[in-house]
């Protein structure tokens, strides 16, 4: 699966996509292959307060746990509720349906930088 180009990606194999100040987060196609079948997902509670690449929460799979790292920093205003119910939604879509939550970025633009575009981030997984 192509890494999405009006994303932005994180060293730790996170995604995030900008609508104004609010960043959708994710796992990248990459992380939830190499994880496996994900049988748990714990996000960041509503309302958290995050730095950038700090621990946000948890992936379990039937391979691994693995930490996730927001690539955005911010206050947490949503989770993705379905993810809790299926979290193997996150493995059928990556960059789709399978977000893990919503945050309102302080300070966007400097944020940004710090992230990867897609072309970036394929030279990373490819090497």
């Amino acid at each position: 699966m192509a890494n999405p180009a009006e994303l932005l990606y994180s060293k730790e194999h996170e995604w995030a996509k900008f609508d104004g100040d609010i960043a959708t987060v994710g796992i990248t196609d990459y992380a939830q292959e190499s994880l496996g079948d994900i049988v748990y997902v714990e996000a960041p509670k509503i309302g958290t307060r995050l730095e950038q690449f700090a621990n946000a929460g948890v992936v379990e799979s039937v391979k691994a746990v693995s930490d996730i790292f927001t690539p955005v920093g911010g206050e947490v205003l949503e989770i993705n509720g379905a993810v809790a119910s299926d979290p193997g939604i996150v493995n059928r879509e990556p960059y789709g349906a399978g977000w893990l939550f919503k945050v309102r970025v302080a300070d966007g633009d400097a944020q940004r930088g710090r992230l990867l575009s897609a072309q970036a981030y394929d030279r990373l997984v490819q090497a």
